[in-house]
């Protein structure tokens, strides 16, 4: 060996977002000139520079050179003790590569977001939001949930009610809200509440959100009973008061009859002719009939098609998949607001069903890319997007895709000679806010990121660095 090298601290502490500096010096022992390369390796690799790259020494003289670690305030760099290394390459003995090793130790940080999906809910006996919990820093959280309001007027069913959060990733808390009082007539109320996310030694997080309580029968419609019953009462009031007299006929008529004179013994009694015979018509052949009715609808109605009409209507017809234009149009007649529904064609698998509002489109752990993103709004007068790809980059150039409130947008390709998608832009047609968290290979989830309307540039793009070119695999939005 005609190295020797020394770590100056083998070990050191840094903190997420900033720097740390250690220095490698290197002995040439050797008997010539040579020239060292220095490599970062290791998990650590990614944050490391070294400052000089190459190192010329001559035989029996020592060089400094500088590593410095920069890991971002992510959940990538994990808290706690991280080893690193750094591979020296003898330009004159490639194969004589020495590697030092040392120990970086991340400090760890917490941060956590919160987001009520949707914030106002709307119901006659209960409302049903999500809450949505993000860990984005580099150690686990665990934490409580509970909900409060002014007045105790609602009562709240959390399930989860307990969560434990690993760096990077997210868990959705289903949250029933139930008033104590239930509004039987009159116009709806709006009750303010809160949810709070409680963590030891942390200040509690707590998300506000409204819960519109609709009345159970409005009131004009109990003025309309009211105003019917009396009407009732005053109509049987009226009828007993004035009964009308009923007189029977059957007597007189009776008394007719007896007066009229029989006939004498003697005469001859003619017998009646007999009824002439009726037959019943004959039930209809069950076959024939749905056959005929078949057959003259497709002919015009001439009635006079034949019973091979009924087998049509024996094929099952094969539903229709559900679009994010379909998804996003369901889900505005049901809740006033803005939305946005989508949905991923995973690779391997074909198109998903639509999710909205935050929840998860696409797959993780799988390493399944996607391919291509079907994306609708409702309450936002559109909205725009454009696709990177792995390999193409932007296939469509500047050309953006839009699409109207209601209607379908699609950023993507599924040409099999076209590569997955690596990452989006997404914007909204008004201007306004619009969030994504994208999910790619071997990094996980990127984090909340959200388009500022008073930028230039309305829109956020999400998805893989450019330079990496790593498959996008899930993705959320919310607006």
């Amino acid at each position: 060996m005609s190295l020797w090298t020394s770590l100056e601290p083998a070990s050191v502490t840094v903190d997420p977002g900033s720097r740390a500096t250690v220095r490698l010096r290197v002995r040439n022992t050797g008997d010539v000139v040579d020239e060292y390369r220095f490599e970062p390796v290791g998990s650590v690799a990614p944050w490391t520079t070294v400052e000089p790259q190459t190192l010329r020494l001559y035989p029996g003289t020592t060089g400094t050179v500088e590593l410095t670690f920069a890991p971002p305030r992510t959940p990538d760099a994990t808290a706690g003790p991280n080893a690193y290394a750094v591979r020296i390459t003898p330009t004159e003995h490639p194969d004589a590569v020495t590697v030092p090793e040392g120990n970086l130790t991340i400090t760890p940080f917490t941060e956590v977001r919160a987001e009520l999906v949707p914030p106002t809910v709307k119901g006659r006996f209960r409302g049903r939001p999500r809450l949505a919990i993000d860990n984005l820093g580099n150690s686990k959280v665990t934490a409580s949930l509970s909900g409060s309001d002014n007045g105790d007027r609602l009562s709240y069913e959390l399930q989860p009610a307990n969560v434990q959060i690993e760096p990077g990733r997210a868990v959705f808390v289903d949250t029933t809200l139930r008033p104590r009082n239930i509004i039987w007539f009159g116009s709806k109320e709006e009750q303010p509440y809160s949810l709070a996310l409680r963590r030891s030694g942390a200040q509690p997080l707590e998300v506000d959100g409204t819960f519109v309580q609709r009345g159970f029968l409005p009131r004009w419609l109990a003025t309309a009973l009211s105003i019917t019953v009396a009407l009732a009462i005053a109509f049987v009031m009226i009828w007993l008061s004035y009964k009308p007299q009923v007189r029977s006929l059957a007597t007189e008529k009776l008394a007719e009859a007896g007066a009229t004179a029989l006939p004498s013994p003697s005469t001859p009694i003619e017998s009646a002719p007999a009824a002439p015979e009726t037959s019943a018509p004959a039930a209809p052949d069950v076959s024939e009939t749905t056959g005929g009715a078949t057959a003259g609808s497709d002919s015009g109605g001439s009635g006079s098609g034949s019973g091979s009409g009924g087998s049509s209507s024996d094929k099952a017809t094969k539903p229709k998949k559900q679009t994010a234009a379909d998804a996003v149009q369901a889900l505005a007649a049901r809740s006033d607001g803005r939305h946005i529904c989508y949905r991923a064609y995973v690779a391997d698998r074909g198109w998903q069903d639509p999710v909205c509002d935050g929840a998860i489109a696409g797959t993780t752990g799988k390493a399944l890319p996607i391919k291509e993103l079907n994306i609708a709004t409702v309450g936002t007068k559109g909205v725009i997007g454009n696709g990177a790809h792995v390999n193409e980059g932007w296939l469509t150039g500047s050309k953006w895709s839009k699409a109207a409130d209601g209607v379908d947008m699609y950023l993507g390709s599924l040409k099999e000679a076209v590569s997955p998608l690596q990452g989006f832009t997404i914007g909204l047609g008004d201007g306004t806010s619009v969030c994504q968290n994208a999910h790619i290979k071997d990094k996980g989830w990127l984090g909340v990121g959200c388009s500022d309307p008073k930028a230039k540039d309305k829109w956020v793009y999400g998805g893989s660095p450019m330079e990496l070119k790593l498959r996008l695999e899930a993705v959320r939005f919310t607006l």
